[in-house]
């Protein structure tokens, strides 16, 4: 029995790494991602450079992308875990190091709240290393929970937190 495909959907995506060689892997993966079926690219953010949250470790490189997917929310979820294991991504612990992290930031304009899935991100809007990418590519998109655009939330930060556009090529 074939499977209906979902309605297209625009979706934003955060990325980050910080082991390895960070933003070939940031790079790479959003090729990855491109060629599931299901999913196709639009726009991706420049790279960003952040400070890490949880224990000591090296810097981010964190950035954006908007998708255009088919798949459902938890299907899409899948790929995206698929793709960070790929890429040797271990969960040793909360908020330590990986070779690259893929969040499922917004899904159009839906709320989703299961036992895997909270969208939007429930820490997008405290989070200048998802709000300054996400602005550049999807300033207008209204936050589903604030009813605000991203833009005004990244102006909203009271602080980047050291959180740096880098050159790109550097």
């Amino acid at each position: 029995m074939a499977t209906t495909p979902e309605p297209l959907q625009q979706v934003a995506i955060a990325l980050g790494s910080n082991l390895g060689a960070s933003r070939t892997t940031l790079d790479e993966a959003l090729e990855a991602l491109d060629r599931n079926e299901g999913v196709r690219v639009i726009r991706r953010s420049s790279w960003y450079r952040s400070a890490p949250i949880g224990p000591v470790q090296p810097d981010y490189v964190n950035g954006c992308a908007l998708l255009e997917v088919s798949l459902a929310p938890e299907a899409l979820l899948d790929v995206l875990q698929a793709t960070e294991n790929r890429f040797g991504r271990v969960r040793a612990e909360r908020w330590g190091p990986r070779t690259l992290d893929l969040d499922l930031i917004l899904y159009g304009a839906q709320r989703i709240a299961t036992e895997r899935l909270e969208v939007p991100h429930p820490r997008m809007a405290e989070r200048a290393f998802v709000l300054l990418p996400l602005a550049e590519i999807a300033a207008e998109w209204i936050d589903p929970v604030s009813g605000r655009p991203v833009a005004e939330l990244a102006a909203a930060l009271s602080d980047h937190g050291g959180v740096e556009r880098l050159e790109e090529g550097a």
